[in-house]
């Protein structure tokens, strides 16, 4: 049998998609992490499936559940919030069932910054004002951030930076990131992207911090900055522009 990493969306439990949702309605055994993934979600598991809570589970104990669900015949949805491939701690998981002998897919899902970049309608890569996204965070009680990463050393490039887990830190964020971006760099922080509950904050690195305590925003939450989110007077993208060969490929004949 095999173990379904299923990306379960920023929030709205529609995110999810119609492969995610398919494999929930087939799967025997359900791990989710419950304070991140919509109730709702759940109502796709078949009416007898085994529903594991992973919230105050270990990864010892997440492994086990997944190698025992396979062993006993069962396909297993294992639910992650976002799109698995960032800040979704798959890696160790699938690293413990290469080592067990438990076959693994991975299921993308809609990403938080995507829901995010939806909900202040904003394309995140403008022409000639910035084509380069920096996912990141900053460490804090949890792992280091590797040589390099640091929101000193990332700022440098002038990208936009799109910060995951950073929201209680924001006057750090402000901090290492004024010397490059400046005070009226746009920022925006959206908390609950795409949920009912979602909050939209607009500003400056000169104010969002004042914003985002006012506003009481502490968790679930991304941090936006740079020059796309204010960006107005660009020129139009080559990709549609009537000057661009639409033709076949080019003739060989002399």
């Amino acid at each position: 049998m095999t173990v379904h990493f299923i990306g379960a969306g920023p929030g709205a439990a529609d995110l999810i998609t119609v492969r995610g949702a398919r494999l929930l309605a087939s799967c025997g055994v359900c791990l989710y992490a419950g304070s991140l993934v919509p109730r709702e979600l759940l109502a796709e598991c078949p009416p007898d499936a085994r529903l594991v809570d992973t919230a105050d589970l270990t990864l010892d104990r997440i492994t086990e559940e997944l190698v025992r669900a396979h062993g006993e015949g069962h396909d297993v949805a294992r639910l992650h919030s976002g799109d698995p491939s960032v800040f979704s701690a798959v890696a160790e998981q699938m690293r413990r069932l290469d080592a067990a002998g438990v076959p693994y897919e991975v299921v993308p899902g809609v990403p938080a910054f995507a829901a995010a970049a939806a909900a202040l309608k904003r394309e995140l890569t403008v022409p000639t004002v910035g084509q380069t996204v920096v996912l990141t965070r900053v460490a804090h009680r949890a792992t280091p951030m590797p040589p390099g990463e640091d929101l000193a050393t990332l700022g440098r490039s002038g990208a936009l930076i799109v910060l995951h887990l950073a929201v209680r830190f924001v006057d750090r964020v402000v901090e290492e990131l004024l010397p490059h971006y400046g005070a009226e760099c746009p920022v925006a922080v959206v908390a609950y992207a795409s949920r009912p509950e979602e909050v939209v904050l607009r500003g400056t690195l000169g104010d969002i911090a004042g914003r985002v305590r006012e506003a009481g925003v502490l968790r679930t939450a991304v941090i936006m900055v740079g020059r796309t989110l204010g960006a107005e007077q660009f020129p139009d993208s080559y990709l549609y522009s009537a000057g661009r060969d639409r033709g076949g490929p080019p003739s060989l004949a002399p």
